[in-house]
């Protein structure tokens, strides 16, 4: 991402978290760069573009911290990341609703958390209701840190599954 487009979402980053999404405008977003708003539509359509390039950069910005980590780091890192984001923080105050993905975004979603943690479908689509109820529902920081120990532990390999329908022991 060039240089000027890198600070134009990072502009978008700070309107969304003041303001929220649906509140924030192009002229916000480029009077928070520090623009002409035709600056900002020369890189960018519509608020809707922003956000996605938004996302996406973030996306990056988080495999890269998730990184070459033990999986439980990683996941304590991620989990931490997303349960204190400005942006998301926001959106799970006034606009939950966004925070839905159609299908197809979803299973692009787990399956680069797959990529990036080594884990199987299901390791990788429980992880990501993990880290999504965390967007919702932050909790304490100590408490992040022992449930993504926890949730590394049972993705290891050869970890033993919980049957549903073994009943209690």
């Amino acid at each position: 991402m060039n240089r000027t487009r890198a600070e134009l979402v990072g502009a978008a980053a700070r309107a969304f978290a003041a303001q929220g999404l649906r509140r924030s405008t192009m002229a916000s977003i480029a009077a928070e760069a520090g623009v002409a708003k035709g600056t900002l539509y020369n890189y960018f359509r519509t608020k809707d573009d922003v956000a996605w390039a938004l996302l996406v950069a973030e996306t990056e910005r988080l495999i890269g911290l998730a990184g070459d980590r033990p999986r439980a780091d990683a996941l304590a890192a991620l989990a931490d990341e997303l349960a204190t984001h400005p942006v998301l923080r926001r959106l799970a105050e006034d606009e939950p609703g966004r925070l839905t993905l159609d299908p197809d975004r979803w299973a692009g979603a787990t399956g680069r958390l797959a990529d990036v943690l080594d884990l199987d479908e299901d390791g990788a689509e429980l992880t990501a209701r993990w880290l999504l109820g965390l967007v919702l529902q932050p909790g304490r920081t100590t408490a992040r840190r022992r449930q993504a120990e926890l949730l590394a532990a049972a993705l290891a390999p050869g970890a033993r599954p919980v049957s549903a329908a073994a009943g209690p022991a």
